[in-house]
């Protein structure tokens, strides 16, 4: 009997492509036949504009999934970090496969450290949470929107003025870029978005066959970290446009997962971490979210919202 011919759905972006690849990759080593079809997404379309002024989950994703559900495609490969935490009914989240290193990093003209930018200096990012944590380290610095995939992002930075950008580690080092990282920002400094630097693949919760074929791709310690980031993330309504990160590592059979909530603005910020038993991850992630909830986290949020919305 022939095997069946496996449709992967990707955004366009060279990143997208070559994280794409190396799914098409792994299922070639299983005798499949595959095709990567390019869909372009309301994030793609509208790189110009604040994502936080976008004011939608799933900007990243949601014509990947409708194309799942028309069954034009039948796995969509998403960045961890840009998947919501609730999943479209007649979906599922197939397999995570290995994390890529989930810390931040500092791409500068001078400078080795967020401490040794030059007092006042110009930074961009075009995330929240990233804003927010360097305004908690460093108040004076003049921070900068920036949009667009990783290439473009940085000839901006090489054309500018700026002394410094923020990126995801992962993506540089998958696009062969590692060269152009000055330092890894410690978790410890700057908690990372939920998911970053995993890939998962999402596909048809009725097509079994797949799911049961994609379940090979799956790397267990990433799911299970993953999943307390994304437990976490639930607990606090999953797509809320505010500063929120988490990162979870198991070692020695223990996992540890350390979190961040903070207002747009980085006056107000509140960061926790607990360590429990692997088996117990979804659990973790919602206990530590309702722990920093009563500890005042909500308040930031509903404080900003407020703000936002003003």
């Amino acid at each position: 009997m022939e095997k069946r011919r496996i449709i992967i759905g990707s955004r366009g972006s060279q990143l997208a492509l070559i994280q794409a690849q190396a799914v098409m990759a792994k299922l070639k080593e299983l005798s499949f036949q595959t095709e990567i079809v390019t869909i372009e997404t309301l994030g793609d379309k509208e790189s110009n504009q604040p994502l936080n002024q976008l004011g939608s989950v799933g900007l990243f994703i949601k014509e990947l999934e409708v194309s799942l559900l028309n069954k034009h495609i039948d796995i969509a490969v998403h960045s961890m970090k840009d998947v919501p935490s609730f999943i479209p009914e007649g979906l599922v989240l197939a397999a995570t496969t290995e994390r890529f290193d989930a810390r931040d990093v500092l791409v500068s003209k001078t400078a080795s450290s967020i401490c040794n930018l030059p007092k006042n200096a110009r930074i961009a990012t075009g995330s929240i949470r990233r804003r927010s944590q360097l305004k908690g380290i460093r108040p004076d610095l003049q921070i900068e929107d920036l949009r667009g995939n990783v290439p473009t992002r940085l000839k901006k930075f090489d054309n500018s003025h700026w002394e410094a950008i923020i990126l995801a580690g992962a993506g540089l080092i998958r696009l062969g870029l590692k060269h152009r990282i000055s330092t890894f920002i410690p978790i410890t400094e700057m908690i990372p978005a939920v998911g970053q630097g995993a890939l998962v693949l999402e596909t048809r919760k009725d097509d079994f066959e797949l799911r049961k074929l994609l379940e090979k791709l799956n790397h267990k310690n990433t799911e299970v970290a993953t999943e307390a980031e994304r437990a976490f993330l639930s607990y606090f309504d999953g797509g809320c446009m505010v500063p929120i990160g988490a990162n979870a590592q198991i070692d020695n059979n223990i996992l540890r997962i350390r979190a961040f909530v903070g207002s747009t603005d980085g006056t107000q910020s509140l960061s926790q971490e607990l360590v429990g038993p692997i088996p117990e991850a979804e659990n973790l992630g919602l206990l530590l979210a309702e722990q920093m909830a009563n500890n005042g986290a909500s308040d930031i949020i509903n404080n900003d919202s407020l703000q936002q919305n003003k």
